[in-house]
């Protein structure tokens, strides 16, 4: 370490690329200080929060006899060439235990079989319903509804992409409260209940959102979970990881401060006076969901309410992840784009006078550390590799530099592992755990520096204008759940429940 310190004065005599790469290395690492630091408050924070919730939950959270209060709730399911799963999505949601609620699927303009799976599947017969076109989405081709399942209906639409699709089916939809799911998606019978739950505790909620979990290497039957399980293979398992850090600590860390930027577009609730308030989701973006919760935050401090926007960390929906590298490669840098578009689309919120905790810390923290954290993280890689190969910083340096960035990389990713054990323990065989270690060991060898690069080339083609494209994404999916091809590494849903209890 003497070595590099003090052969820095004379590096920054060269004033050539040598000396740019040195001083950048200054800037590298009080950004690396700051990121860690950064993200192990929001686990502390995280991990609190999840054992107070855990502890004030866990038994009996919402009393048979209160149940009937609970607000009756619009489901929209957004559909679009998901032909594949969109009929078990629709049961699973058909057998959740909430006392009064809808489902409205919207088909923006499928070209596979997606609209006549759900015609046969249910029965659906075009009926003259007033269709009020409170948001402006493509043309309404017809509404569905079925005598055998009354609590379904279609949207049949020309397609626009999934924020047109969910504006469409705000406009069907008849209760004050939606839900958004999207059409591969999983929820488990008290899914609604719990998200739906904070409602009914503060009126001040404006919108939750739940827990996402990864659907590859489990087996589900009748449209309902039956066996958590964990993919057979390493990249859906990475993505495991990944979602519990995402969800577990990224998310919770903020919602006790109200300072929540992002609902998944997978799972959330909303007021719907308050959505069309703002005009519904933006359809010229491809981050909508959270560009939607940001220009909340922000529509709301404007007009000085006293509001509330809730992330409930109850493992609620499972999603496929994308199984292939080019599928994988294409989401995030769709989302790294979405994240740009929404930031600066309502850059306005950042250190505002009315701004609070979101405009005055979580703002800046997305900007600085999700927006800018990929250029810098993937220019801190290759100019240390650059100074390294030209022997202008010493291998030991590099390798200390290295072992800390891995070592920070393991430590999260394994705290995420063992608070999900510790509070709800979906994956409680000993196999299981021994497997999500040694994938939370080693997607910070590969995984995490190739996720890196595609933000960074999602950044750039969000900086360079090539934006052009804000329709659905689409990834491949292996559909091995429909199967229970994972059966030999799973456990029965009812254990899951039992292991959370015990927590």
């Amino acid at each position: 370490m003497n070595t590099y310190w003090s052969a820095v004065p004379a590096l920054l005599q060269l004033g050539s690329w040598e000396h740019v790469l040195v001083s950048m290395q200054w800037i590298f690492m009080i950004y690396f200080v700051a990121i860690n630091l950064a993200y192990l408050i929001l686990n502390y924070i995280s991990a609190y929060q999840i054992v107070r919730y855990m502890r004030e939950y866990r038994a009996n959270y919402l009393p048979p006899g209160l149940r009937e209060y609970q607000p009756p709730v619009s489901i929209v399911l957004p559909a679009h060439n998901e032909e594949k799963s969109v009929v078990a999505s629709v049961h699973s949601l058909l057998k959740t235990n909430y006392p009064e609620f809808e489902v409205v699927v919207v088909n923006d303009g499928s070209s596979d079989r997606t609209r006549h799976a759900l015609i046969e599947a249910f029965g659906l017969v075009k009926v003259p319903e007033a269709y009020r076109a409170r948001l402006h989405t493509e043309q309404v081709e017809g509404v569905y509804a079925s005598a055998r399942y009354p609590h379904v209906r279609m949207v049949d639409k020309a397609n626009g992409g999934k924020a047109d699709a969910i504006n469409a089916g705000i406009n069907c939809v008849r209760y004050p409260l939606f839900c958004v799911v999207d059409a591969d998606c999983i929820l488990q019978p008290e899914s609604l209940s719990r998200v739906v739950r904070p409602f009914l505790e503060d009126r001040r909620v404006a919108a939750t959102g739940g827990v996402v979990r990864v659907l590859n290497g489990c087996k589900v039957a009748d449209g309902m979970l039956s066996r958590v399980g964990l993919p057979d293979r390493w990249l859906p398992s990475f993505q495991v990881i990944e979602y519990l850090r995402a969800f577990l600590f990224g998310r919770m860390g903020w919602s006790p401060m109200n300072a929540l930027l992002i609902i998944s577009g997978a799972f959330g609730v909303f007021y719907k006076e308050r959505v069309i308030a703002i005009g519904g989701y933006r359809d010229d973006t491809v981050g909508e969901d959270m560009d939607l919760v940001v220009r909340l935050h922000r529509n709301l401090r404007e007009e000085k309410r006293d509001y509330r926007i809730v992330f409930v960390p109850d493992p609620v929906c499972w999603t496929e992840v994308p199984t292939d590298v080019a599928s994988l490669g294409n989401q995030r840098v769709r989302w790294q784009r979405g994240l740009a578009e929404s930031l600066w689309s309502n850059i306005g919120l950042m250190f505002n006078r009315r701004g609070g905790v979101v405009g005055w810390v979580a703002f800046p923290f997305m900007l600085l550390f999700e927006f800018l954290g990929p250029i810098i993280e993937v220019v801190g890689y290759v100019s240390m590799i650059v100074l390294a190969l030209a022997g202008l910083v010493p291998l030991k340096v590099f390798l200390v530099f290295l072992a800390a960035a891995i070592g920070m990389g393991v430590l999260l990713s394994v705290n995420a592992m063992l608070l999900e054990e510790l509070s709800f323990g979906l994956y409680a065989r000993p196999v299981q755990q021994l497997r999500l270690f040694a994938v939370a060991v080693l997607e910070n060898f590969g995984y995490r520096q190739m996720n890196s690069c595609w933000r960074f080339y999602g950044t750039l083609l969000w900086l360079f204008g090539l934006r052009k494209h804000h329709r659905w994404g689409h990834i491949r999916r292996d559909g091995s759940w429909h199967h229970g091809q994972a059966e030999n590494e799973t456990m029965p849903i009812d254990q899951v429940s039992e292991g959370s209890k015990q927590a």
